[in-house]
């Protein structure tokens, strides 16, 4: 089941309908990662109580470094359950990226410490055992969803965070792996790491440039 984009700002909206068919445990799922040259593919699956609110809590995108951190905190004192799953980069370059970001999502709610009874997930369907529901933009239009993709992207950010203490002179904090103009400098300097994702444009071509300098 697909449903686009509304102008109806309650963010509730699809979880209201959900409670009134007796429908409680609604996970919500999304990814974050699938842009960057470096790193896995993150998901996360939330389970967030009945009528669930927290004031501000929307799409990681539009929120702050400071404000995804603070709803992290929040989310993983108040869900009723998180879960969290990733594809490294090496099943992203065997399996392509929309694959690997479905495998992400898949093993988040694999995770989960309780089994939701319907799923809402951002844009990608799933195709499990369980009810879902594929929501476009759904980061924006469903609190659930937007959990989810606040512990995504935390979580990830952190990882990026982590491999900048081993590899500061890559940047990985201030960029977390996205192609920025410094990222790419950095990578024709120094390499790509073992955890690259060499089927993207600009570290296969590096490579490419490489081996044809080797002829």
């Amino acid at each position: 089941m697909k449903k686009s984009q509304s102008s109806v700002c309650d963010l509730l909206k699809y979880e209201k309908e959900l409670y009134e068919q007796d429908i409680k445990l609604i996970a919500g799922v999304d990814e974050v990662g699938r842009g960057p040259l470096v790193g896995p593919v993150v998901a996360a699956a939330v389970i967030l109580p009945e009528g669930y609110e927290l004031e501000g809590l929307t799409d990681s995108k539009q929120l702050s470094e400071k404000k995804r951190n603070l709803y992290y905190d929040i989310l993983q004192k108040e869900a009723i359950a998180i879960g969290v799953g990733e594809a490294s980069s090496q099943e992203i370059d065997e399996i392509n990226i929309y694959a690997a970001s479905r495998l992400a999502m898949e093993r988040a709610l694999a995770n989960l410490p309780v089994q939701p009874k319907h799923i809402l997930v951002d844009a990608m369907p799933l195709h499990l055992d369980i009810p879902s529901t594929s929501i476009i933009h759904g980061d924006a239009l469903s609190l659930s969803i937007a959990a989810a993709s606040v512990i995504a992207k935390v979580t990830r950010d952190r990882m990026m965070e982590e491999l900048d203490l081993e590899h500061p002179e890559y940047g990985f904090k201030k960029h977390k792996g996205y192609p920025t103009k410094y990222h790419l400098e950095m990578l024709k300097k120094y390499g790509p790491l073992a955890n690259y994702r060499f089927t993207y444009g600009p570290v296969r071509g590096l490579i490419n440039n490489c081996e044809e300098g080797k002829e």
